[in-house]
């Protein structure tokens, strides 16, 4: 009787042993998936080692295009992207074609013209090419040395006009004027850095030296050069256009 107590209890001893090393599971809940992966057990060195390095932030543009949100683009230097007419120091843009409404009038290959060499206009100037440089010219090598550093120095061209499709002097009967063809521009004043503003009306007089200087100096780079001695109707202006003369340069 002894003897089959003992072997029981062996034989218990040994089932609970088997027991403890069996791998535990829990139960799966009822109607879970049988496909249902469980999660992978993760290294603590590497989840460690992952922590503790820092996430870069992403950059203002990486942010921007997450969001939707549009990302501007690069600007180029200032005068660069509006250089026209292949040269830099002419900032503008080109324009469409300009139809011809009366004829003899019309622009094929026009540019709205800003500024010449740094120099803003008072308004815009649409002319074309040859026109332009033209203009690039008489301002380099006849406006600028002229003024100087009178006043600080050239600050705005002040212009009456340039391309509009009307007759000579706007006389009816007249033939269209070179600024039907975009070709002239009225120069009215010159602003100075000091805020002054010399005006042909008034200075052709009182600033007569300087005023003078600027009228000769466009003499030859433009085919025509009309001031105040020239007639009744360029009082208040100096008018300047590239039209050429078999005869050559015009100039009163």
């Amino acid at each position: 009787m002894r003897a089959a107590l003992v072997l029981a209890l062996g034989l218990a001893l040994a089932a609970g042993g088997a027991w403890a090393d069996a791998p535990q599971t829990s139960p799966r809940p009822q109607g879970s998936p049988r496909s249902a992966a469980m999660p992978a057990q993760t290294n603590p060195d590497v989840a460690l080692l992952s922590s503790a390095r820092p996430m870069a932030k992403p950059g203002k543009l990486k942010l921007a295009a997450m969001s939707g949100a549009s990302v501007p683009a690069k600007v180029g230097k200032p005068g660069a992207r509006g250089a026209v007419c292949g040269v830099p120091g002419i900032t503008g843009v080109s324009i469409p074609p300009i139809p011809s409404k009366v004829s003899g009038c019309g622009l094929e290959d026009g540019v709205k013209v800003t500024a010449v060499s740094g120099i803003p206009l008072s308004i815009p100037a649409t002319v074309d090419c040859a026109t332009a440089k033209a203009l690039k010219t008489w301002v380099d090598k006849g406006i600028v040395p002229a003024v100087g550093n009178r006043g600080g120095g050239v600050a705005r061209l002040e212009l009456a006009g340039s391309y509009t499709c009307r007759a000579r002097n706007n006389q009816e009967g007249s033939k269209i004027s070179e600024h039907g063809r975009g070709r002239a521009i009225d120069l009215r004043g010159i602003r100075l850095a000091n805020g002054k503003v010399i005006t042909v009306l008034d200075g052709w007089k009182s600033e007569a030296k300087l005023l003078r200087a600027v009228h000769e100096s466009a003499c030859g780079t433009f085919g025509t050069v009309l001031g105040p001695k020239s007639d009744r109707f360029h009082q208040d202006h100096i008018h300047v256009d590239t039209a050429r003369r078999q005869s050559g340069a015009y100039c009163r």
